[in-house]
């Protein structure tokens, strides 16, 4: 296969691993470019083979002197295990990053999931911005994550596998149609792929650079501790995009509903966490705070225009107003 890890060549690395065909390729994909890597990977004590898993991932960590880190727990299988289960798992693999300073965490989404991820979003009805979720590096706040198949299927990496004679695990539980994203899978994304392979990559590929020619100003004018302020672009589809990719550092994805009440609303609070401001000429994004302000301050603050929902956030953190943009 074509695929070039050069980017994170030098960078200390841990790939989320699964056993199962796709971070089993990426893991030997990664060995044959020798990329410096550890693994990390989650045993929800919801399936026998898990244990297997876990063992092999132990067995392939021994044998290439790899670091791993294991997370075992007790998960009820409920209907909503998949969303619990991913924030489970993000969590753990967010201290193990912060912990032992990695740069960037490798997953191994591939071009199925990606359209997957597509078809689900145009069903619910989305803008550019969501239909292509999907990114090769996605910013974090202390970190990167870091997609390197998106543009490879899960047969070319089954077929990878095979032919290299690489032992790997298949969840039965990802052929059950309870989940949404399997009925999509399994009905929808995977057998539009075996017949248009070719036009869906480059689809995905003239698409994203359509959305690249916008030119946005993603980086903020800005930035104090948790504090960001951006450039309104005097375009909602563009000022949500903002919104949208400074929230995703943050852990938060917007819903459609969400995303409607921010340009309604102007000022907001999204999930009782994070404070969205947008004024005339800039952005204002920070973490929610309820800190008591003084008189003075509440002052200074109407004066120099900051927005209401931001002021408790800079009064708590200390932040010198002279150094903000208003």
């Amino acid at each position: 296969m074509n695929l070039d890890f050069s980017v994170i060549k030098n960078q200390k690395n841990l790939l989320a691993f699964s056993a199962g065909v796709d971070s089993c390729a990426l893991f030997f994909l990664l060995l044959e470019q020798n990329i410096s890597f550890d693994i990390a990977i989650v045993n929800y004590n919801v399936r026998i083979q898990a244990m297997q898993e876990v063992s092999y991932a132990r067995e392939l960590a021994l044998k290439y002197n790899k670091q791993i880190f294991i997370r075992d727990i007790k998960l009820e299988n409920s209907s909503n295990f998949e969303k619990t289960a991913r924030d489970i798992r993000y969590k753990f693999f967010e201290e193990i990053i912060l912990e032992n300073s990695y740069e960037n965490l490798i997953t191994a989404h591939q071009l199925n999931d990606k359209l997957e991820w597509f078809m689900m979003q145009l069903s619910k009805g989305a803008g550019l911005v969501e239909l292509l979720g999907f990114n090769e590096f996605e910013e974090k706040e202390n970190y990167k994550i870091y997609k390197p198949l998106l543009n490879t299927t899960k047969d070319e990496l089954e077929n990878y596998l095979r032919n290299n004679n690489y032992k790997y695990f298949v969840d039965k539980s990802n052929f059950d149609e309870k989940y949404k994203r399997n009925y999509f899978r399994h009905n929808f994304s995977n057998k539009f792929l075996e017949e248009f392979k070719a036009g869906t990559k480059k689809s995905f590929e003239y698409l994203q650079n359509d959305l690249n020619s916008l030119n946005i100003q993603n980086k903020p004018l800005k930035k104090i501790e948790e504090l960001e302020i951006f450039p309104n672009q005097n375009d909602d589809n563009l000022n949500i995009r903002i919104i949208d990719l400074s929230l995703k550092k943050r852990g938060i994805l917007l819903t459609s509903a969400q995303r409607n009440e921010i340009l309604k609303q102007k000022e907001i609070t999204i999930s009782h966490k994070i404070n969205i401001s947008i004024l005339e000429d800039y952005i204002w994004i920070a973490p929610n705070s309820t800190e008591v302000m003084d008189k003075k301050f509440k002052d200074l603050c109407r004066i120099k225009n900051i927005p209401k929902n931001i002021r408790s956030y800079i009064f708590k953190k200390s932040i010198n107003l002279n150094e903000l943009i208003y």
